[in-house]
């Protein structure tokens, strides 16, 4: 993993994954979350659905670079908590 460019490591069945917030991870964000801007995806980060966390997780994997496991993840066993802390160190890494 790479901290400099904001890359976090998660568990996912049984394997560590790289996550990282790209800009282009960032907009398929907005878009998969119906988010026009930054503020409107502010306030929608604060309260998430597991539907919005497989949108989140399967756009930084792919950020990392782990395009198979991005298309798995409704699949594999993830820990929900686990997911969530990863992703938001995604965003915390990404402000720092």
């Amino acid at each position: 993993m790479n901290p400099q460019r904001g890359e976090v490591a998660l568990e996912i069945g049984g394997e560590t994954r790289r996550l990282c917030l790209t800009l282009g991870a960032l907009a398929e964000i907005e878009h998969a979350l119906g988010c026009e801007t930054l503020k409107d995806l502010s306030l929608r980060m604060k309260a998430v659905s597991a539907a919005d966390l497989e949108h989140l997780l399967k756009a930084l994997l792919r950020g990392g670079g782990e395009m198979a496991a991005s298309a798995q993840v409704h699949e594999l066993a993830i820990h929900p908590t686990a997911a969530l802390r990863a992703v938001l160190a995604c965003f915390q890494g990404a402000v720092e």
